[in-house]
C-alpha cells in the first residue's frame, strides 16, 4: 500500500451551537494507542446518522440510478469470488472527520459481511469508490464540497449522476498520494473505473456498469440469462435426440429393406 504524507486541514474552530456535536471516530494516533475494549466502546459510540442528517432520496429515478448500480456490482463481484464491500447510504467515520453516507460506495478486498457503519480506523481501509445521485436541491453545494472533500480524505474515484439531465460527470486522484481530484475524461461514452476494474456509463438513462465483455447484467438479467442458457440446451438436447431417432428410424428402415430383399432371393 502507498504511504502517503498526512495533510493537515489545518486548525478545526468550535462555534457555539444549541445541536449536540455529532459522533466522530477519534484521530488515528488516539485510535493506535487504544485497547481493544476501549476500541470496542468507541465503535458502540459511532452509530449510523438519524434520518435527519441524511439527505432522503429526491424521487423514483434517485432510487433507481443508486439501485441499479449496486445490484449488477453485486451480482458481478459475487460471479467473481472477488471480496468487497458494497455499501448503499451507509455511514462512513472517518477520524476527526464528521460523518457522511454517500448513495453508493465499494470498499476492495475486504469482507462483504453487512455492517450498520464503515469505520476506516476499525476496518483499516477507506473507501475506493464513491457515487452520489442528484436531483436538483442542495446537492448541487454539497458536489463542489465533496470534490475537495473526497479528495482530501484520498477516496480513489467519486462520480456525480444527475439523475434529472441524465449526465455523469466522474473525478479521480491521478496519482495515489494526490489529494485534489481530476476530471476523467469518457472513452467512447464510457468513464474508467481504475480502482474496480470496471467502466461506468449510461444505458436507458440509467449509470450501467461495463467490463471487458460488455455490460455487467442485473441480477434480474442473470436470471432470465440463466434460463435462457437452460431452455437453449434443453432444445439442443432434443433436437440431438430428435436426430438420433431419425437416424434409428431410417437405420431400421434400411435393414428391413435389407431383409426383405434377402428373402426375396430366395
Amino acid at each position: 500500500m502507498t504511504k502517503c504524507m498526512a495533510i493537515d486541514p489545518g486548525p478545526v474552530t468550535q462555534t457555539p451551537s444549541a445541536k449536540p456535536e455529532t459522533p466522530r471516530a477519534p484521530s488515528s494516533e488516539v485510535w493506535a494507542g487504544l485497547t481493544e475494549p476501549e476500541r470496542a466502546r468507541w465503535i458502540e459510540r459511532l452509530e449510523p446518522m438519524p434520518d435527519s442528517e441524511r439527505f432522503a432520496p429526491e424521487s423514483d429515478w434517485h432510487i433507481e440510478a443508486v439501485r441499479t448500480s449496486e445490484d449488477s456490482l453485486d451480482a458481478f463481484f459475487r460471479k467473481r469470488g472477488r471480496g468487497v464491500y458494497i455499501g448503499r447510504s451507509i455511514t462512513v467515520y472517518h477520524a476527526e472527520e464528521r460523518r457522511f453516507a454517500p448513495d453508493l460506495f465499494v470498499v476492495n478486498d475486504v469482507e462483504g459481511r453487512r455492517r450498520s457503519v464503515w469505520n476506516v480506523l476499525a476496518e483499516g481501509r477507506g473507501l475506493d469508490f464513491a457515487l452520489e445521485v442528484h436531483w436538483g436541491g442542495d446537492k448541487r453545494k454539497d458536489a463542489e464540497r465533496n470534490l475537495l472533500w473526497f479528495a482530501r480524505l484520498g477516496i480513489p474515484e467519486y462520480f456525480i449522476f444527475d439523475a434529472r439531465r441524465t449526465v455523469l460527470h466522474g473525478w479521480h486522484l491521478a496519482e495515489p498520494c494526490d489529494r485534489t481530484y481530476t476530471r476523467i475524461v469518457p472513452q467512447g461514452g464510457r468513464w474508467p473505473v481504475r480502482s474496480l476494474g470496471l467502466e461506468l456509463g449510461l444505458w436507458e438513462g440509467q449509470p450501467r456498469w461495463y467490463d471487458g465483455v460488455g455490460m455487467v447484467p442485473l441480477t434480474r438479467e442473470l436470471s432470465l440469462n440463466d434460463a435462457l442458457e437452460r431452455l437453449q440446451e434443453a432444445e439442443a438436447e432434443r433436437d440431438e435426440a430428435t436426430a438420433w431417432a431419425t437416424a434409428a428410424e431410417a437405420e431400421l428402415e434400411r435393414l428391413r429393406a435389407e431383409l426383405g430383399h434377402t428373402r426375396g432371393t430366395h
